[in-house]
């Protein structure tokens, strides 16, 4: 595993946590999209191939899943309030969905099924021609102070929609492209400091807006970063994927060099305290396709990691490769 630091008298050190998942007998899951924290440290999995979420205790003892019913296979994000009520996004049906701590469904934003009109042809983001209200193909939510909820319309959308705890839209901004204010797929968001950070996945950077959206500033030195998560202390995580040497995915740019994907830990001015990858990506502790991150109370960050999906097609057997870790830190 390679780990650089910027300043390491700053930078937090991790290592890897073993075995940590303890999955029950007769349960499987192969990419891991979404995963989160709740008060209690509880640690919630949303998972594909069998579409769910998963609940495991600290130590990763399983306690439950839910969400058999609900989730499609497309199931893409999932984000924990400081009320541990559970918000996931499916960008199969295009729907956001807000659930009870204990997996109830509370509310549905979107109608299942139905996508908004922007141009999008199902495959690639640059045949996006104009943004559109929500959703088509969401990616992820997160909830502001005040319980107002910001969503990322990432897939078949280039827009971020900010609507009142109880559902109502409120505002959206961004459209298709790579200057300041647009987007090329706009995977991941969250709130911190009365900030909203996007990750401009296929734009390589993230950019930070006010809570109306006006633009603030642009972190371009971090690489197609897939999730965001701030802790309490100001660490800002973030979940880097990986850029195959001639891979032009979603109709982006062609890169001439294989770039692992990895996994940032910056301050909240945007300085980088630490950076590791590896191109060992299926061994302990290194990382193969990240998609999702956060951390709990005692500074322990998750990754899931979206190995069958992209993984398997570039020559990885995703069975005997990772699609979860813990780090503990140290």
């Amino acid at each position: 595993m390679v780990t650089t630091s910027r300043n390491r008298g700053m930078a937090p050190q991790f290592r890897l946590v073993p075995d940590w998942e303890r999955l029950p007998e007769g349960y499987r899951h192969g990419d891991v999209v979404g995963v989160a924290v709740d008060s209690m440290d509880r640690v919630f999995v949303l998972t594909r191939r069998e579409a769910r979420c998963l609940v495991y205790e600290p130590d990763g003892a399983f306690l439950r899943s839910f969400g058999e019913d609900v989730f499609t296979e497309r199931i893409h994000a999932l984000t924990i309030n400081a009320h541990d009520f559970i918000y996931t996004v499916d960008d199969g049906d295009h729907t956001v969905r807000k659930f009870s701590p204990d997996g109830a469904l509370l509310m549905t934003l979107g109608t299942p099924g139905v996508s908004s009109a922007t141009g999008y042809d199902g495959k690639t983001s640059t045949s996006i021609t104009r943004p559109g209200p929500p959703f088509n193909r969401p990616t992820k939510a997160a909830i502001g102070p005040n319980g107002d909820i910001f969503v990322s319309d990432g897939y078949g959308n280039a827009r971020i929609h900010r609507f009142s705890a109880d559902g109502e839209l409120i505002v959206s901004w961004g459209e298709p492209g790579s200057g300041p204010g647009q987007f090329n797929v706009p995977h991941g968001l969250w709130l911190a400091d009365d900030r909203v950070f996007v990750a401009d996945r296929e734009n390589d950077r993230l950019q930070i807006f006010r809570l109306d959206g006006t633009l603030l500033e642009i972190w371009d030195h971090v690489q197609r970063p897939t999730d965001i998560y701030v802790d309490r202390d100001g660490l800002v995580y973030i979940s880097s994927l990986w850029w195959p040497a001639g891979s032009a995915d979603l109709g982006g740019p062609r890169r001439k060099y294989d770039l692992p994907g990895g996994v940032f830990v910056l301050d909240l001015a945007g300085n980088v305290l630490l950076h590791w990858c590896s191109a060992d990506r299926c061994a302990p502790g290194a990382f193969v396709a990240p998609h999702c991150i956060t951390a709990d109370s005692q500074g322990a960050i998750y990754v899931g990691e979206v190995t069958w999906t992209y993984g398997t097609p570039r020559g990885y057997d995703a069975a005997e490769c990772h699609s979860l870790q813990k780090f503990a830190r140290e």
